[in-house]
């Protein structure tokens, strides 16, 4: 009977990566062997990645998958901090091409067992000898896990040249680690039963390499030859960031309109409880700005309607995140005010105090922009307009 995996193998393999990244949050990362982007179609979430790559020699595959690495929707609704660029390229990794030199991880998931074992000593070099990555993952099946496939007869996969011990796959690794100056460290994933484990090890061996820092320099490239630019790119694609000022303009926008909405909202309500009573609020202003008891006006309701203490809880921690949000998008009052005064979904009022609405109404800076002083957009009297801590 065949051992069974839950989850499958392929996708803790990926999950190995996905992990890795999470913990180490790499900027540059390469797949070789990307074959359908399963992988990077993971990989892609993880915002800190800045780069993602993936490299191929089967051209027809990646081109039948590669457009599920596109943006979705989602990300122009809420688009990463950091710019993400993705690019996928046809060529042997047995080639060197300059674009993938020194990139923070380089993968390689059940790669190295099709390729003839001339060409290892190639992959060998050009991964550690000329990529030169801070970190590799590299994987292979393990052969002496085959005894738990009883049905299956020679190598798990018809296209596999060989087939590696244990033994045999740390003895390539340790040696290209003496060669290129990396450390590694083994593991795997497929556990065998209990009792088997010791005698077979995992159903895939895994060789996680890190570069030493007396591992020298990464080689310079030598474009005049042509061999260091010898991959065809196949797929580039950018994704929204908030590093694109355009972008990050249409959220500051959408953030500052959200809260003038929803203040306007606040203060209708308020008016309309108002009616017939004779008490006033001496905290109001003619000019409709809204005080300190408005506010707390609103929390108060929201806790009769909802319940308690939780729900006005809730409600300020929300403020409060919107507010965040606001400051971290802009960084500093002028920014902001720069930012949204030329928008023409905004309309400021000419004393730059207020945004008005459509029907005329002027709401204040003071919550809808998320919690900035009154008068926040105006910055003639701001000696420390990069200072948000007291906002």
């Amino acid at each position: 009977m065949e051992p069974l995996f839950s989850p499958p193998v392929y996708i803790q393999r990926h999950q190995y990566v996905v992990d890795y990244v999470m913990i180490n949050k790499p900027k540059k990362v390469v797949d070789l062997g990307c074959n359908d982007c399963s992988l990077l179609k993971k990989l892609k979430f993880h915002r800190e990645i800045e780069l993602l790559c993936g490299v191929d020699l089967n051209c027809a595959t990646m081109k039948k998958k590669m457009h599920a690495l596109d943006p979705i929707p989602a990300d122009y609704l809420q688009p990463g901090a950091s710019p993400l660029s993705i690019e996928l390229y046809h060529g042997s990794v047995t080639r060197r091409d300059a674009r993938l030199r020194g990139f923070d991880l380089v993968t390689s998931m059940e790669l190295i067992e099709h390729l003839y074992p001339e060409d290892v000593e190639l992959f060998t070099e050009v991964l550690f000898g000329f990529m030169a990555p801070g970190t590799a993952i590299v994987s292979t099946p393990n052969v002496e896990f085959n005894a738990l496939f009883p049905r299956k007869a020679g190598f798990r996969d018809p296209d596999h040249k060989f087939e590696w011990t244990r033994t045999e796959f740390q003895s390539w690794a340790l040696k290209a680690c003496s060669q290129h100056g990396y450390k590694a460290e083994f593991t795997g994933v497929g556990r065998a039963l209990p009792h088997l484990h010791l005698q077979v090890g995992f159903c895939t061996q895994m060789a996680v390499f890190q570069r030493l820092a007396t591992g020298g320099a990464v080689p310079a490239a030598c474009g005049d030859t042509g061999e260091e630019f010898s991959y065809t790119l196949l797929y580039s694609v950018s994704y929204p960031s908030l590093s694109d000022n355009n972008i990050l303009r249409g959220c500051l926008v959408s953030e500052v309109l959200f809260w003038a909405h929803k203040l306007r909202d606040r203060r209708r309500r308020l008016e309309s409880e108002d009616q017939g009573s004779p008490e006033s609020h001496p905290e109001d202003g003619a000019d409709g700005q809204l005080g300190p008891r408005d506010e707390e006006s609103g929390f108060e309701e929201e806790e009769e309607l909802h319940g308690g203490e939780d729900i006005e809880m809730s409600s300020r921690e929300q403020l409060s995140d919107r507010r965040g949000q606001i400051r971290d998008l802009s960084g500093s009052l002028t920014r902001l005010r720069r930012f949204i005064a030329d928008d023409p979904l905004i309309r400021l009022s000419q004393d730059g105090f207020a945004v008005v609405l459509d029907e005329g109404q002027e709401v204040w800076e003071e919550e809808e922009a998320g919690g900035m002083e009154a008068g926040g957009l105006h910055t003639g009297d701001y000696e420390e307009e990069e200072n948000w801590d007291g906002l």
